[in-house]
């Protein structure tokens, strides 16, 4: 379903040629969605014909396919579906800020694009709004779940210098993401070793570090304060051998976070030397801790998320009404024109000018109160049916 950022405009356009009125298209890490404004109702057939804009080299095994594992829903059940992913309770993480972001710049996208309208800009600030609410009022976000996050929270507690020697071994996601988290918080010292140097240069790029290949480790003299490690190997690559050897006669105590599984550091060397350890089993641990504690917050979220669908729903009929009354300004004026070119012309023309300025601003007030006051009516009978 992933449509790869060139391809987006041109593909979601020949979609929205199906006759759909507005359309936006949410690509996370685990998800793909699609928010459809339309009048048609999206049975197989229906969903059949948006694949096949969507992917025109698919198969019809494909489309069956695509038909089959999708999720459909409608009106206010989709509008609080919505409501829940950019609230992260639909999350891989419970709680996870970056959601919100997410849905907001593929609204931002497909407006420019021009494939979204009236109703889905309504629908988005509503979300938004949702959103914001639940990560300020409730704890759903407040502690930590990723192991990256929890892993820098107990460095930050040895209170180590911005300047301290970083040695990075490997060079894969969880590492690249733990140099972002101290690159970014102020880190600046870095030697990335990895077994491929291509990846190790391009981690080292990020955090203006050094780069070096596994081989290398054994022969590197620059010495260390922190050591971050997460590789793939079976057996410790830190034997007490290596370590004794990158420790270059320092005596200092020295800091690790070894996030692999299994450990990268051998057992021997954390209980021989001096060191901070911090490994992945025991912040798997907090994780689960924190994570338990951010779903018991579903509850109330859960109560924030009626409030907004029952806002929504008045908020998307007022807009229902203004929509269906764009009109009445027109008509009113095209009246007015009337009356004063044609109807009463020749009374009017018998009127002095003072007669005829007064005439005018009576004929302006009961025209502007033309438009406001069935406007006003229709609202409050909204409200009083709601």
């Amino acid at each position: 379903m992933h449509l790869e950022q060139e391809e987006r405009s041109e593909v979601l356009s020949k979609v929205l040629g199906l006759g759909i009125q507005e359309l936006q298209y949410i690509s996370t890490c685990n998800r793909v969605e699609f928010l459809v404004v339309d009048e048609q109702s999206y049975d197989s057939d229906r969903l059949g014909l948006f694949f096949s804009r969507l992917k025109p080299e698919w198969s019809k095994a494909d489309i069956d396919w695509a038909i089959g594992n999708s999720s459909l829903r409608t009106g206010f059940e989709a509008v609080e579906h919505l409501f829940r992913i950019a609230s992260s309770l639909d999350s891989l993480v419970v709680g996870e800020r970056e959601i919100i972001t997410q849905v907001r710049k593929s609204f931002d996208e497909c407006y420019s694009y021009g494939i979204t309208g009236d109703y889905l800009r309504l629908i988005m600030n509503k979300t938004i709004e949702c959103a914001k609410a639940i990560y300020t009022h409730t704890n759903i976000a407040k502690n930590p779940v990723s192991i990256v996050s929890l892993a820098y929270r107990k460095l930050r507690e040895l209170n180590l210098a911005n300047d301290s020697r970083v040695l990075v071994v490997g060079a894969g996601e969880t590492n690249t993401t733990m140099c972002k988290f101290l690159f970014k918080h102020g880190f600046k010292n870095f030697t990335v070793v990895n077994r491929s140097f291509e990846n190790a240069e391009k981690l080292a790029g990020l955090v203006n570090g050094k780069a070096l290949q596994l081989d290398e480790l054994q022969s590197f003299s620059e010495g260390f304060d922190l050591l971050v490690t997460c590789t793939g190997s079976v057996d410790p690559i830190f034997t007490e051998e290596v370590y004794q050897q990158l420790l270059m006669n320092e005596t200092g105590k020295k800091s690790i976070i070894d996030l692999a599984i299994p450990t990268d550091v051998d057992s021997k060397v954390i209980q021989k030397y001096s060191v901070n350890y911090i490994e992945i089993n025991e912040l798997k641990e907090v994780s689960k801790s924190n994570l338990k504690a951010r779903k018991s917050e579903v509850d109330k979220c859960e109560k924030y998320i009626s409030n907004k669908i029952g806002e929504f729903d008045t908020a998307f009929q007022e807009r229902k009404i203004e929509l269906a009354m764009k009109e009445v300004p027109l008509k009113v004026k095209e009246i007015r024109d009337r009356a004063v070119l044609e109807v009463f012309s020749k009374e009017l023309e018998d009127l002095d000018e003072n007669s005829r300025e007064v005439l005018d601003k009576m004929l302006a007030y009961m025209e502007k109160k033309y438009i406001s006051v069935p406007m006003k009516m229709a609202k409050e009978i909204l409200l009083k049916k709601s």
